[in-house]
């Protein structure tokens, strides 16, 4: 029996993507061996690759002026790729802090170049940064001369998400590894967005990078060939050897999104599923508190805590009885954490809403 996944990532993935890989395993397409078998170089494979890349593009409506990578190193090592090709000597960056992976993003590009904190929404508690709300507009201190201004459009500790994004004049840069095509977006405003594959489009071992032409061609040339987009966007990223089964799931991850009637119908999923989640949250304020400013609330990961952390403890242990996984918040955070991301079935939120009644019940 399957169990109800809200594992932060990797996460839960389609039923279909998982039992299109097991019929295919052995013998893909009628090639008399598995995909993981296949060269990179061969035609089966590249079928697959292009179809990824083409998906991506028609599902995101990602314009001609942008170029869509297929990288490996996670959110992670884009946190210093984007530095090592955008920033030049003399430049600076801005970088907007509203949690703990763009602190991240922000350390690792200080080790590249020069970087300023254009805001944070952080506030110290108990010598911790505790992040409750995205900025406003108003809040963006922005330096017109950046080489470009970074955010993170969701936020999975601390469950904040960017409802709308800035308008900024300088190029934008977005880390969207917890909420890529949840929703549709208007690419042709972004400069660069990055996203590890592991929440909505696959396995864990590629990054989607959607670019713009006009970055790919000015990036940096004094940093190791490997780490240039312009060398990946030339080769189609098939420059050096892709992880190519994590490819050929994603393949099937965006065939499953398909199928639903693309990113509009996925949002409106979505945002069933955590309106149903929120409401059982708000019926118990005495039980189950989300910290989070309303207008700031994530579609992706909703963060809650009940009236002690023995109860938090005592509500996670009890729901994995129920086969309800991957519940535990972060542990930098504490309390809950139900990430609700694309493959994530609304009949799993609803039992898991049914035991949130039960157990406020047995436990208020």
């Amino acid at each position: 029996m399957r169990v109800h996944n809200f594992n932060a990532g990797p996460s839960a993935l389609p039923l279909s993507a998982l039992e299109l890989a097991r019929d295919e395993m052995l013998d893909f397409e009628g090639s008399g061996m598995s995909i993981l078998e296949h060269s990179h170089r061969g035609k089966e494979y590249e079928k697959v690759h292009d179809e990824v890349l083409g998906t991506l593009r028609s599902l995101m409506a990602v314009p001609d002026t942008h170029d869509i990578l297929l990288l490996q190193g996670g959110a992670h090592q884009q946190f210093a790729q984007i530095p090592m090709n955008l920033l030049s000597a003399g430049q600076s960056a801005d970088y907007v802090l509203t949690g703990g992976w763009s602190e991240r993003a922000f350390e690792e590009a200080k080790n590249v170049g020069s970087v300023r904190l254009a805001c944070t929404t952080g506030v110290d508690v108990g010598g911790k940064q505790v992040y409750r709300r995205i900025p406003k507009a108003s809040e963006l201190a922005l330096d017109p001369n950046a080489a470009y201004v970074h955010i993170t459009s969701n936020n999975t500790l601390f469950g904040t998400q960017w409802q709308t994004f800035p308008e900024t004049k300088q190029p934008l840069v977005i880390d969207m590894s917890s909420d890529i095509m949840s929703r549709p977006i208007d690419v042709s405003k972004i400069a660069l967005i990055y996203a590890g594959a592991q929440k909505n489009v696959g396995p864990s071992g590629i990054t989607v990078v959607v670019i713009r032409k006009d970055l790919v061609a000015n990036g940096r040339k004094d940093i190791p060939k490997f780490f240039r987009y312009s060398t990946h966007a030339k080769e189609r990223s098939l420059y050096n050897t892709p992880p190519t089964f994590s490819v050929y799931l994603a393949r099937n991850v965006l065939r499953w999104i398909t199928s639903l009637g693309g990113l509009a119908a996925v949002e409106e999923r979505n945002r069933k599923k955590t309106d149903v989640l929120y409401a059982a949250i708000d019926a118990r304020p005495e039980f189950y508190r989300c910290p989070v400013e309303r207008e700031s609330r994530s579609r992706m990961n909703v963060v809650f805590t009940l009236p002690t952390p023995e109860l938090d403890d005592k509500f996670v242990n009890e729901a994995k009885g129920k086969s309800l996984v991957g519940l535990k918040g972060h542990r930098s955070v504490g309390g809950v954490r139900v990430s609700t991301y694309n493959a994530v079935e609304p009949a799993s939120v609803d039992a898991l809403v049914a035991f949130m009644d039960d157990f406020a019940r047995a436990n208020a």
